[in-house]
């Protein structure tokens, strides 16, 4: 950030008075422009024992696998950009479910919120995002070929829930890989 949306003066990054980070500052006229972490909503749609994942069609991670996720839209619940995301992802119809998994995703400044969802009907295809759509049983989920961590972990809580017959709402934290391997992700 170079200049104040509020009245187009330039910013400096300065530690404000009672805070304790850097922020971009005005001095123009005092704004504090605060960076806040994105959120992306996603949903696990399920249809008997199989889940309905998306090869993604952009980057990051082109041709590998994926929920139907994305970012939320400014005045969307979470619910709805659930909802919208399958739909412009999967052009799949769901009946949203509860809360699932909430991982943060510190490096990447991002929050990843995926809901459990009931597939409607059959009738889905790939969105403008994705190369294909398909349904997954557990053993043919490509576990290799998925996009992201938040993806593997919520793939996993899930099928240990629908193994033990009670789903439960699962918090992590996904955090950068070290040169010795992955760091712990959460509980």
């Amino acid at each position: 950030m170079n200049f104040c949306s509020n009245c187009g003066a330039s910013v400096i990054i300065r530690i404000p008075a009672g805070d304790d980070k850097p922020r971009h500052v005005c001095d123009n006229c005092g704004t504090v422009h605060y960076k806040n972490p994105l959120m992306v909503i996603g949903a696990i749609p399920e249809w008997e024992d199989k889940v309905l994942l998306c090869r993604r069609a952009i980057e990051p991670r082109h041709g590998y696998w994926t929920l139907p996720a994305g970012f939320m839209e400014l005045g969307e619940t979470t619910g709805a950009a659930a909802i919208r995301e399958t739909l412009e992802e999967a052009n799949a119809r769901i009946e949203l479910g509860g809360l699932y998994t909430m991982l943060s995703v510190p490096h990447a400044n991002q929050v990843h919120i995926f809901y459990r969802a009931r597939l409607l009907d059959l009738d889905f295809g790939p969105g403008t995002e994705s190369l294909e759509v398909a349904l997954f049983r557990e053993d043919e989920i490509p576990w290799d070929d998925l996009a992201f961590r938040t993806i593997t972990s919520t793939l996993r809580h899930f099928f240990a829930d629908r193994k033990s017959g009670r789903f439960a709402t699962h918090a992590g934290d996904i955090l950068v890989q070290s040169r010795k391997g992955p760091l712990p992700e959460g509980r």
